[in-house]
């Protein structure tokens, strides 16, 4: 398919595949913190701990995760950390997919959705990978390592995009990034946004497209 797969000596590179990486979650209301002179952790807020000038201790979530490499090659050598994109079903990241089932929708979503939608990238299925269902990189979700210990860690790399889809991919980070945040469906009428609605139920009306009584 799309995917090479370097031997583990091989140096990190943009488009790097990793599987079983920490993804820390953790609650800004209800955070378990840590302190020396109680035995149980506090739940505190994090507002009334946003003033610290000292590290806190805490206890997260953390869930295993697949990542791809999104840093450049030239940052991956000299930078001190590694920031990742997080890798999950291509079903949970597109939602249009949740339902699909024929090959034809599947090419729709995969091509023409793919020039739509800038937050995701497609990684199409593959054993050696460990990816047994189409997968999607969700750019909106990020991990930030550091480059030293991701090194130490590369028997985890199970593969790297090939040279025409890592170009692809490189691009579309960039599309990401720098694409400009509007709500496409402000121009609709009101009967026209009842349609977008009906795929797009947490469209929320403009003031203008509300319709008007009298």
């Amino acid at each position: 398919m799309i995917y090479e797969f370097p031997p583990s000596t091989a140096p990190i590179r943009q488009g790097d595949i990793f599987v079983g990486l920490p993804r820390i979650d953790l609650s800004l209301r209800r955070l378990l913190v840590v302190e020396e002179n109680r035995e149980n952790p506090t739940v505190i807020p994090w507002r009334e701990l946003a003033a610290n000038t000292e590290a806190i201790s805490a206890i997260v979530g953390i869930a295993p995760v697949a990542a791809i490499v999104a840093t450049q090659d030239c940052d991956n050598v000299h930078e001190k950390n590694v920031t990742l994109c997080e890798i999950r079903e291509f079903r949970d990241v597109e939602r249009l997919s949740k339902d699909t089932q024929a090959t034809k929708s599947w090419v729709s979503i995969i091509t023409r959705q793919a020039r739509l939608n800038l937050k995701w990238f497609y990684l199409p299925p593959d054993e050696r990978l460990g990816f047994r269902e189409k997968m999607g990189v969700d750019f909106t979700v990020t991990l930030r390592v550091q480059r030293v210990e991701l090194e130490e860690l590369r028997s985890l790399r199970t593969g790297r995009l090939n040279p025409l889809a890592d170009e692809h991919f490189r691009e579309r980070i960039s599309e990401f990034f720098r694409r400009y945040p509007y709500d496409e469906w402000y121009p609709l009428d009101s009967d026209e946004l009842a349609d977008y609605r009906r795929r797009y139920p947490d469209a929320t009306p403009f003031e203008w497209q509300i319709p008007r009584e009298g």
